[in-house]
Parts: C-alpha cells; sequence; structure tokens
C-alpha cells in the first residue's frame, strides 16, 4: 500500500493551489487570480510530524454547468476520492456558504471517503470562529479556520489530517522512480500519450491548446521498474505566451525537464518536426537530460513499405544534434507501440547513469587515434592528445587532456565524440566532453596516479 493520499476539493477561486503549496511547503500548483487555472489533479509530497503523504490538487467543482472542461474537472475530481485516504474540503470564510458548497457537500455525503472542512481566507483569530462556525450546517464535520496565504491554522488542521490516516505499519515506502517527462508542443498529443498508457483519463484531453497547465505526475511500474511520469503544459513560441496560467505551467515544464532522468519528445507525425520542437530538443540536450523521440498520430499517415524510413530520414535530418536520441513511431489513439517507450526510455536512463574506467576509454581514444591523427596548424605544430577519463554521469562527462585545445577544431571534436559513441555506445543520452590543456610532465605524473588507483 503507498502513502495515505488528500484530496483537496473545493469550489473554484476558494484556495486550493494555494493552500497545497502551504501544505506542502512548495510553489509547485500554478496559483493566479482567475477560476479554473487547475483542470487536471496534480500531486506533490507532504509531511507532518512523523508521517509522509501525497496531496491531491484538483479542480474547481462546478455541478450546475457542462462548459467548456468543467465536466472532464468533475471526473478528475472523482478519480482522486478513489485512491483518496480523506478528502479536505476547502470553502471561504469571507463568502460565507453559496450554493456550490452546498452541492458539493450533498455530493461527498454520496462518497465513501471520510472529510474535513477547512475555512480559508480566516486571517484574525478572534473572527476566525465566527467565519466557521457557518460551516457546520454543511454537515461534514468541524470547520477548521485557516488562512493559506499566511498559514494561520495550518498547523491545527495538519494535527487533525494525520490522526485520521491509517496506521504507519499499514504502509510499504517505495523505492525512487525513474522520472520520465513528456514534452513538447500543445496538441501533438501528450496527454492522450499519458492516458493510453496509464489505461484511464489521467489527464484532460481537449483539441483546445493550452489545456494542461500543470505538470501531472503519475506513477506506474514498467519492464520491471517504477515509473514516475510528468505530463506537462505545451510550449508555444515566447512571443505568443501572455503572463498568466500558461506563462507559469511553461516555467514548470522547464522545471520538469532539469528534474527528469528521461525526457519523451513527442513530435506530431502530421506536422513533422518545426523550428519550436528543436527549440524544445535544444533545451533537453542543454539540460543534459537523456531523450526518447516519439513521433505520435502514426495511424493518421498513409504510408508504405518505404514510408517509416524514409519520414525517420526527414526528421532526424531536421533534428540533426540529437542522432544519438531514439526515435520510435507511435500512436496515443490505437495504442500502437505505446508500450514500447518504456523500454527504449529504460536503456536511455542505463546509459545515462553509466560510468566507463578510464583504461577503457583510453583504448577506444587510442583507436580513435590510429585512425586520424589530431589536426597540424599552417605553422607545423599539432595538437596531442595525451589521455581521457569519465569525470561523471547523468549525464556521461569526459575530461580530455590535450597539449593545446585550441588546436583541435569542431570537426575533430565531432570526431573522437563518435568514436566514443560508437566504442562505448551511450545511446540515448547526451556527452559532455571537456578539452583541457596539460604539459607532458602533468601528464605523465596523472597517468602513473591513474595506473595505481586502478591497480589498487
Amino acid at each position: 500500500m503507498g502513502l495515505p493520499v488528500v484530496a483537496i476539493i473545493g469550489r473554484p477561486n476558494v484556495g486550493k493551489s494555494t493552500l497545497v503549496n502551504r501544505l506542502c511547503r512548495s510553489r509547485e500548483s500554478i496559483v493566479h487570480d482567475q477560476p479554473g487555472v487547475t483542470r487536471d489533479r496534480t500531486y506533490q509530497d507532504g509531511f507532518w510530524r512523523d508521517r509522509d503523504f501525497k496531496i491531491v490538487d484538483t479542480g474547481g467543482l462546478v455541478f450546475d454547468d457542462d462548459s467548456e472542461f468543467l465536466p472532464q474537472i468533475r471526473e478528475q475530481a472523482n478519480l482522486a476520492l478513489e485512491e483518496a485516504s480523506l478528502a479536505l474540503v476547502l470553502v471561504d470564510g469571507q463568502q460565507g456558504i453559496t450554493a456550490a458548497d452546498e452541492a458539493i457537500a450533498e455530493w461527498l455525503r454520496t462518497q465513501s471517503c471520510q472529510t474535513l472542512v477547512a475555512v480559508n481566507k480566516c486571517e484574525s483569530p478572534e473572527q476566525g470562529l465566527a467565519m466557521a462556525a457557518e460551516f457546520w450546517s454543511l454537515g461534514l464535520g468541524e470547520p477548521f479556520p485557516i488562512s493559506a496565504i499566511h498559514g494561520a491554522g495550518t498547523g491545527d488542521l495538519l494535527d487533525k489530517v494525520v490522526s485520521l490516516f491509517p496506521p504507519k505499519d499499514s504502509f510499504i515506502e517505495e523505492e525512487d522512480p525513474i522520472q520520465m517527462a513528456i514534452v513538447g508542443r500543445p496538441n501533438v498529443g501528450k496527454s492522450s500519450l499519458l492516458n493510453s498508457v496509464c489505461g484511464e483519463a489521467r489527464a484532460i484531453v481537449s483539441p483546445i491548446r493550452g489545456t494542461t497547465r500543470d505538470t501531472i505526475d503519475t506513477k506506474l511500474e514498467r519492464c520491471g521498474k517504477q515509473w514516475k511520469l510528468i505530463d506537462t503544459a505545451g510550449i508555444r513560441r515566447r512571443r505568443s505566451v501572455s503572463y498568466g496560467p500558461e506563462f507559469f505551467g511553461i516555467n514548470r515544464t522547464f522545471k520538469a525537464i532539469q528534474r527528469s532522468d528521461v525526457c519523451v519528445l513527442v513530435i506530431d507525425a502530421l506536422d513533422g518536426v518545426t523550428e519550436q520542437d528543436q527549440r524544445l530538443a535544444g533545451r533537453i540536450e542543454e539540460e543534459g537530460r537523456a531523450c526518447v523521440l516519439v513521433v505520435n498520430k502514426w495511424d493518421a499517415v498513409e504510408k508504405d513499405s518505404h514510408t517509416l524510413p524514409m519520414k525517420e530520414k526527414e526528421l532526424r535530418s531536421k533534428l540533426y544534434f540529437l542522432p544519438w536520441a531514439t526515435m520510435i513511431f507511435t500512436s496515443a489513439l490505437t495504442g500502437q507501440r505505446v508500450e514500447g517507450i518504456f523500454a527504449l526510455a529504460a536503456i536511455a536512463v542505463e546509459q545515462h547513469r553509466r560510468r566507463v574506467t578510464t583504461s577503457v576509454v583510453n583504448e577506444v581514444l587510442k583507436e580513435a587515434l590510429s585512425w586520424r591523427n589530431p589536426p597540424t596548424t599552417r605553422g607545423g605544430r599539432q595538437g596531442r592528445l595525451y589521455y581521457g577519463t569519465q569525470v561523471a554521469s547523468s549525464p556521461p562527462s569526459f575530461t580530455l587532456f590535450v597539449n593545446e585545445p585550441k588546436l583541435f577544431g569542431d570537426t575533430y571534436r565531432r570526431y573522437i565524440e563518435r568514436q566514443l559513441r560508437e566504442g562505448l555506445g551511450f545511446e540515448g543520452t547526451p556527452l559532455k566532453i571537456f578539452w583541457r590543456g596539460k604539459t607532458q610532465r602533468d601528464v605523465d605524473r596523472d597517468c602513473a596516479r591513474s595506473q595505481v588507483k586502478e591497480i589498487s
């Protein structure tokens, strides 16, 4: 059994995302002064006293309106309650009880999940109890006056929350999962891909651009490993993005790339590689993340036996700076090859974390030098590559010691990187290579130290 889950439930604009950020001591949930900012359910880690738990933020519930996204938001809230140990109902103490609050209370009474009521915007301790007293009439138990912005009353609320959890020994601590960020332009099928993998409506899918705003974390098991899938907001050109929920969503997408082990870059098979796809790919490479290229909507392409290799050649010609990334053609709609993403991602993560001994690195460099000598300047000065060693992983990073880095141009540096990949593998991950100048005496000393270390 995983950690206990607390679902935050309430109507729009009562401060649910602010409360989630306060209880989790983070700024992950998007907070903005307009209703309907949160649409999907998003998870964060919480801790109070000696208990770890999960908090799930949900969209604002409206039962008497079926306009844009509201039915899907209700469905997401239902799914959150199914896995929750506790539903924390948030209401607005300054506005008092509304018809929407009463509708939510009536709906919750039909659910099996235990509930607590938190009355937000009670900044004054004296007036807070009086403001909260009104909400006894909802019939959901004792209302707790709090201020999500200032933190007043949240300690007492958390004391009550953890007291309602099942015993601590009934939960098994899970190993750290592999973090996979699903990134791409708007409407390439990121959320559809997530739903196809999960076998449920984990994220709201709509042809309207900008449907996904928060980063959506989902845990599951594939290929004998634990994974955390992070669905992200689609990234448009900077000049097309105004300040607001979309701006915050894009910032969280960039953070998701930074904290991921592997990125799945989703490309539309019909549109091909666009300028924005290239920028995203460049961002992934800059951050040093492993990557799998997923060409989605393959079912919509008319094809014969030559279409796939021709399409791959066309796409790679525009993503020429990611020759190391594996590519797979999928359809989130039909489920075609979707599960194959995990096998490729597992290989990429393994290579991303891999380390190679100094002796093996130098065997590959020796072979590379035997085929092609370093360049010589017009003045007759030739570059000398003494030895190399791997200095880090995630991503694999190498330092090559040479007589003068300026003597090695881009062409020869690309040749050495290509030889390292051919000799050592590292499929699916970028390599970082640092060229460092050294005197011959320093080289002899370091080589001797390296040999002693490897023998011992």
